[in-house]
């Protein structure tokens, strides 16, 4: 239900990534190649990328298209980065949380992104609620499945689990309380990647001349893009990219 890409290694600006490719980001929000779920993604888009010397992520999130925002266009031709997460959004159902309910989502050095959906949100996840503290309930933000699914890899996450384990563990944990949930799940530190396939298209490249591109879609006719077969954790930094099968959830 959106499209999103992930970057680590050499610096490049916002728009090498994410506007110049033919079939980048920016054109994906309205002529997505291998979309199968949705059309059109006019329903809010964000970026988060890294600064020298910061580990924090900065992040530009709006509940609009990507192209009518002019801001941006500056934003992509000026800024620099070693890494970065962004996505555009075809929301699952309609809500009042604006640029709140946009990825990427951020805690401390990571952001995170969700591409699919969660059949019968919320009542299908409500039994996951009691692994999660009050606080991390109370401070969800927004009202729908991906600031959720975030939630419990975020916790999982504070609790020590790596990157990998947790986008596992959550993968499995949400997709045997709700068997058909899509789950393509995107997550940076600002020096690695890590991603899930369950349920929808993904892809990396490991470019020619330094750095991995993860993203939902191919955005050029590289031949060297392989697509992540389903059913599968991504780990991946700017020279190497590791594939490990998912289990089925025991349900």
């Amino acid at each position: 239900m959106c499209r999103h890409i992930a970057y680590v290694g050499p610096k490049e600006t916002l728009g090498e990534l994410l506007v110049k490719p033919a079939h980048g980001l920016y054109r994906q929000s309205w002529a997505p190649r291998h979309q199968r779920y949705g059309t059109v993604n006019a329903d809010g888009f964000g970026i988060g990328w890294y600064a020298d010397g910061d580990p924090v992520p900065g992040r530009y999130r709006r509940s609009g298209p990507i192209w009518a925002d002019l801001s941006f266009a500056d934003l992509a031709r000026v800024v620099r980065t070693r890494a970065l997460l962004a996505a555009v959004r075809d929301a699952t159902l309609s809500g009042a949380d604006a640029e709140a309910a946009a990825a990427p989502f951020a805690a401390g050095t990571w952001l995170f992104s969700h591409n699919g959906a969660v059949p019968g949100w919320p009542g299908s996840l409500a039994p996951l609620v009691s692994s999660l503290s009050a606080a991390d309930v109370l401070s969800l933000e927004a009202r729908n499945d991906s600031a959720f699914v975030w939630a419990l890899v975020l916790a999982r996450l504070r609790a020590g689990d790596t990157e990998g384990q947790a986008m596992a563990d959550t993968v499995l944990e949400v997709a045997a309380a709700a068997p058909a949930a899509r789950l393509n799940l995107l997550l940076t530190n600002g020096d690695t990647i890590t991603a899930t396939a369950w349920g929808d298209t993904l892809w990396y490249l490991t470019r020619a001349g330094g750095g991995t591109v993860v993203a939902s879609e191919p955005y050029d006719d590289d031949p060297h893009w392989q697509q992540v077969p389903d059913r599968t954790l991504l780990a991946a930094n700017p020279t190497d990219v590791l594939l490990t099968p998912l289990k089925e959830p025991l349900t």
